[in-house]
């Protein structure tokens, strides 16, 4: 905020179910005072029950607009007055904007991903892109790499139905052909090393590595992996996952999950204002919450185990 809150300050927020974990407040809060913009962004605890009185109170309020979290990113999709292709693709909301009494909704997950490859290069049109995972996520990845025009796209999850239909789902909305494979093992099928060996992007989409079970990664031929591919997961704490490291330790490009949550942020801020967000001011926050907080979790358990052990002594 450029001068504090008054009574011309524009409001947005986030609504969810919890809503004290997220970082978007602080690095919201961040962009706006760097842009010098009279904003604030806040964090609103919603209740199940009460999504439709508070997509309401948007209009009501005279909200700028939100950001939409778990759980109720589809919740929110039929009380809204518009959908963007993403939002209705995807079939989930992330970000909401007020127009003069008309509530849009948006999913800047696909695109903000895209964003955040496009720093590394990385051009997604006549690419083949492998996903290894179904979830919310890769679902909106898949459906944002379909409109950005890779020429392939292959699909592995743990319960192929849930791939198959994805698959199906992209195929008919967007005309791209996606092909479903058995999820991996420590050896990999051979249709799994085919696609491995042959994608110019790799995506792990799945919670598997997430702070604090780091050592977790998905059983994959990781000498597949080379120079020139990239390889990127949509987990962010820690910065460098077992599945980054591997996969960076035969060469292909590895890309932090932070990126993705850098560039979704920043496409709302860019979605409420129409002014470019101030990336770097934006990356240093989610950086400084990312390491913050672990930290935090590291000395809560080092506590714990020093009370446990003079319980014990």
């Amino acid at each position: 905020m450029a001068s504090g809150i008054n009574g011309k300050t524009k409001i947005c927020g986030i609504m969810g179910c919890p809503v004290g974990h997220s970082f978007s407040p602080e690095m919201q809060n961040a962009a706006f005072s760097a842009a010098g913009l009279d904003y604030a962004y806040v964090p609103f605890q919603v209740e199940p029950g009460h999504v439709e009185a508070a997509v309401k109170a948007i209009k009501a309020l005279g909200l700028v607009g939100v950001n939409v979290t778990i759980p109720h990113k589809e919740a929110v999709l039929p009380l809204l007055d518009q959908l963007s292709d993403e939002a209705r693709l995807t079939g989930a909301v992330n970000t909401i904007v007020n127009h003069s009494g008309r509530l849009y909704g948006h999913n800047t997950d696909g695109k903000g991903f895209w964003r955040s490859l496009g720093e590394a290069g990385f051009v997604p049109a006549g690419k083949h892109v492998l996903i290894l995972g179904a979830g919310g996520a890769a679902r909106a990845v898949a459906v944002d790499a379909a409109l950005a025009g890779i020429k392939r796209l292959t699909l592995a999850n743990r319960t192929e139905k849930r791939a198959g239909e994805l698959a199906r789902f992209i195929t008919e909305k967007t005309g791209l052909p996606v092909e479903v494979i058995p999820w991996p093992d420590k050896e990999g099928s051979a249709l799994l090393r085919e696609a491995l060996s042959g994608a110019d992007l790799v995506v792990q989409a799945t919670r598997l590595g997430m702070y604090p079970n780091e050592s977790e990664a998905i059983p994959l031929p990781y000498d597949l992996f080379k120079p020139g591919q990239i390889a990127c997961d949509l987990v962010y704490n820690p910065l460098e996952t077992m599945f980054l490291r591997k996969a960076g330790q035969a060469g292909a490009a590895a890309v932090s999950g932070l990126g993705m949550l850098l560039h979704q942020g920043a496409l709302s801020f860019e979605l409420w204002t129409g002014v470019a967000a101030p990336l770097e001011v934006m990356r240093e926050i989610l950086i400084k919450n990312t390491e913050f907080r672990r930290q935090n979790i590291n000395n809560r358990r080092q506590n714990s185990g020093d009370r446990r052990q003079n319980i014990n002594s």
